[in-house]
C-alpha cells in the first residue's frame, strides 16, 4: 500500500476511533488483552496502547459507511475520507451526485480503491455450534419482532395523522363552499339593490333597515317610515326582463294551438257538482277569492273569516290554514315558483307566504304600503313581480323576492278607488277597475294610463284578459262587458242576472275558449269572436242558499270548475267519475 494510502487510512482510523463509545473501547481493550494472554506476548504500557489503537483502527475502517458491513470491494472518498462499498457508492453517485454522509458533491473520480488481501472471512464463534446458532436465531427473531412492533406503532400513528388531516381537509372544503355560497348570495343581493335603489334612497334604507341583536332582520312593520316610503322605481333591468318575457310569450301565442285535451263543449254541458268542501269558519262564512295552481291540483281560497286556506283537490283535504290578517281576505294568488302565495286583505296589508315540504306556510313579508282596503292582487308572467290595487286609489308594483314596493301609482285626474286588477298575458299591460265603473288600461313600463273604457254602472268587480291577447271581460252590477283591445271598444254586453243583480266574477279559461261568470248562479259561455255570438252553454244553479257565488276558476284544460260562495263552501263541478279532472 502506498504512503498516501496509509496516511489516508490512518486518518480514517482516527476518525472512527473517536466516534466509538466508551463501552466499545472497553470491549476492544478487553478482547485485545485476551489475545495478548493467549499469545503470551508482553508489551509495555505504551506498546499495548499503540497496538490497541492499531487494532481499533483496523476494525473501524473496515465498515462501509452506507451498509455498516465489512465491504468486499472497499473504496475511500478523497474528500471526506469515508469508506464505502464500491457498488453502493457508485450507484448513489449515479443517482444523486453527492456524498451520502456529508452531502458534498462527489463523482466517481473522487473515490480511491483500497487494496486488501484476499482473506477468507472466518465463521463467527456463535455459529460454530448448534446452541450458538439457536441463540443467534433467537436474537434475530427478537430483533425482528421489536422492529415489527415499532413499525406497527408508526403505521398506527401515521394512520391517525392521515385521518385527522383528511377530516381537516373535508371541514375546510365545507367551510370554503359555504363561504363561497354566502359570498355569491351577498353579491347577487347587492347587485339587485344597486339596480333597484337609487343613490338618494340608499342612505334612508341603511338608516331604517335595522337588525335585531339576535341577528334576524327586522320585520316589515318594524322598519322606519323612511324605508316604507322609498319608491326606487322600476329599474331598466326589470323593464328589460318584462320586455323579453313579452316577446317570448307573444311569439308563443302566435304558434300556440288549443290543447287536444281541452274539455269539449258537449262535456261542459254535462258538468254537475261532484264535491263540496266547507273550508272556512261558520261564525264568519264566505269565500271571497279563489286561485288554482297551474301545475298542481291545489286551490287557494280567501275568506271573510280573515284566513286563507290551501286545499288539495284530489284528496279533498286541507293542506294548511294561513292566519295573520285581521280582516277579510279579498284576494289570493298562487305563485308556482318557490311555492308562494300572496294575499290581499281589508286590513290594508298584503302578505307573502312561503310553503314548505311539510305543507306549512310561513309569512315572509307583511306589506303596508296602502292606506285602505287591498281589493286585488295579480302576478306578472315572469313570476318575479306582482301588483296590488286598493281603495286608496293607488296600485303598487312589487319585487316578489324582496317584498320591496318599487313604485306606487296614483291617477291624479281621478279620486276613485280600485276594486279589481289583472295583468295582460304578455305582462306589459295592466287593467284596473274602479269604484265608479271605469276600466283603465296602463302601460306598466311608463306607469301611464293609455286607455279608458267607460260604460259600467257601479264598481267594476272583476277583470279577466283572454289568452288570445285581445279580448277583455269586465263585470259590474250592470252585467258583463267584452272589450276589443285592438280597437279599444266594447263589442258585446251581457246581463245574465238582470239589471238589479250584480255579476261578482268573470274568468277566461287558459285556452281562451270559455268564459265563466259568477253571480246568483254560475254560467259558462263559449268564447268565439267579435262578430259571432257568445252563447251560454251551461248554467249551474246556486246551491249555497245565499244566492251569491263570489268567485270562479277553471281547472287545467277546463276539466273542472271551482266555485266559491258566501256559505263558506268550495264547490267542484265536472264530469262524475272523470279521473282526468284530478290530474294536474
Amino acid at each position: 500500500m502506498s504512503v498516501d494510502g496509509v496516511n489516508l487510512m490512518s486518518t480514517v482510523a482516527e476518525q472512527r476511533i473517536l466516534s466509538l463509545s466508551k463501552s466499545d473501547k472497553e470491549s476492544y481493550q478487553m478482547a485485545y488483552k485476551q489475545r495478548c494472554l493467549i499469545s503470551s506476548l508482553h508489551f509495555t504500557e505504551s506498546q499495548a496502547a499503540e497496538r490497541l489503537t492499531q487494532t481499533l483502527a483496523l476494525s473501524a475502517i473496515m465498515n462501509c459507511s452506507i451498509s455498516g458491513e465489512v465491504p468486499e470491494d472497499p473504496v475511500v472518498s478523497k474528500k471526506s475520507g469515508l469508506l464505502f462499498e464500491k457498488r453502493l457508492i457508485e450507484r448513489h453517485i449515479s443517482e444523486y451526485g453527492k456524498c451520502p454522509i456529508t452531502g458534498e458533491p462527489l463523482t466517481a473520480d473522487d473515490i480511491v480503491p483500497v487494496r486488501t488481501g484476499k482473506i477468507v472471512r472466518p465463521r463467527p464463534a456463535q455459529a460454530a455450534s448448534i446452541p450458538g446458532m439457536l441463540g443467534m436465531f433467537q436474537l434475530e427473531w427478537d430483533s425482528l419482532m421489536l422492529a415489527n412492533f415499532a413499525m406497527e406503532q408508526q403505521l398506527h400513528t401515521a394512520r391517525q395523522e392521515l385521518s385527522h388531516a383528511l377530516y381537516q381537509h373535508d371541514a375546510a372544503c365545507r367551510v370554503i363552499a359555504r363561504l363561497k355560497k354566502e359570498r355569491d348570495e351577498a353579491r347577487s343581493l347587492l347587485a339587485l339593490a344597486e339596480r333597484q335603489i337609487p343613490m338618494s334612497a340608499q342612505s334612508t334604507i341603511a338608516a331604517n333597515a335595522s337588525v335585531h341583536s339576535n341577528g334576524k332582520p327586522a320585520a316589515d312593520d318594524q322598519l322606519g317610515p323612511g324605508l316604507r316610503n322609498v319608491r326606487p322605481g322600476i329599474s331598466p333591468n326589470i323593464l328589460d326582463d318584462m320586455t323579453e318575457c313579452n316577446s317570448v310569450l307573444s311569439q308563443q301565442r302566435k304558434r300556440r294551438q288549443i290543447s287536444p285535451t281541452l274539455a269539449p263543449v258537449d262535456a261542459l254541458e254535462r258538468y254537475t257538482q261532484i264535491s263540496s268542501h266547507p273550508l272556512h269558519k261558520t261564525s264568519k262564512p264566505g269565500i271571497l277569492s279563489i286561485d288554482i295552481h297551474s301545475n298542481k291540483n291545489i286551490i287557494a281560497t280567501g275568506g271573510v273569516d280573515t284566513n286563507a286556506v290551501i286545499f288539495d283537490q284530489p284528496s279533498g283535504q286541507i293542506i294548511s290554514t294561513l292566519s295573520g290578517h285581521s280582516k277579510k281576505v279579498n284576494s289570493v294568488k298562487i305563485v308556482p315558483r318557490d311555492d308562494l302565495l300572496i294575499t290581499g286583505s281589508a286590513d290594508k296589508t298584503v302578505r307573502i307566504w312561503q310553503g314548505s315540504d311539510d305543507g306549512n306556510y310561513n309569512c315572509n313579508h307583511v306589506l303596508k304600503d296602502h292606506t285602505a282596503e287591498v281589493q286585488a292582487v295579480t302576478v306578472h308572467a315572469t313570476n318575479n313581480y306582482f301588483v296590488t290595487a286598493s281603495l286608496d286609489g293607488t296600485w303598487c308594483f312589487y319585487d316578489l323576492s324582496s317584498g320591496l314596493c318599487l313604485t306606487q301609482v296614483e291617477d291624479p285626474s281621478a279620486s276613485e278607488g280600485y276594486t279589481s286588477l289583472a295583468f295582460h298575458p304578455d305582462g306589459l299591460i295592466l287593467g284596473t277597475g274602479t269604484t265608479g265603473g271605469l276600466v283603465k288600461i296602463w302601460d306598466v313600463k311608463s306607469q301611464t294610463n293609455v286607455a279608458k273604457f267607460e260604460g259600467h254602472v257601479g264598481a267594476v268587480t272583476s277583470i279577466s284578459f283572454s289568452e288570445n291577447g285581445y279580448f277583455l271581460a269586465t263585470a259590474a252590477s250592470d252585467g258583463i262587458k267584452l272589450w276589443d283591445l285592438r280597437k279599444l271598444k266594447n263589442f258585446r254586453t251581457f246581463t245574465p242576472y238582470g239589471p238589479d243583480t250584480p255579476t261578482n266574477c268573470v274568468e277566461f279559461d287558459y285556452s281562451g275558449s270559455y268564459l265563466a261568470a259568477a253571480g246568483s248562479d254560475i254560467r259558462v259561455i263559449q268564447a268565439t269572436s267579435v262578430k259571432l255570438d257568445w252563447n251560454t252553454i251551461k248554467t249551474f244553479p246556486d246551491m249555497s242558499g245565499t244566492g251569491k257565488a263570489t268567485s270562479v276558476k277553471f281547472g287545467p284544460d277546463a276539466k273542472y270548475i271551482a266555485v266559491g260562495s258566501m256559505d263558506r263552501n268550495l264547490r267542484i263541478f265536472g264530469l262524475p267519475g272523470d279521473d282526468s279532472a284530478m290530474e294536474p
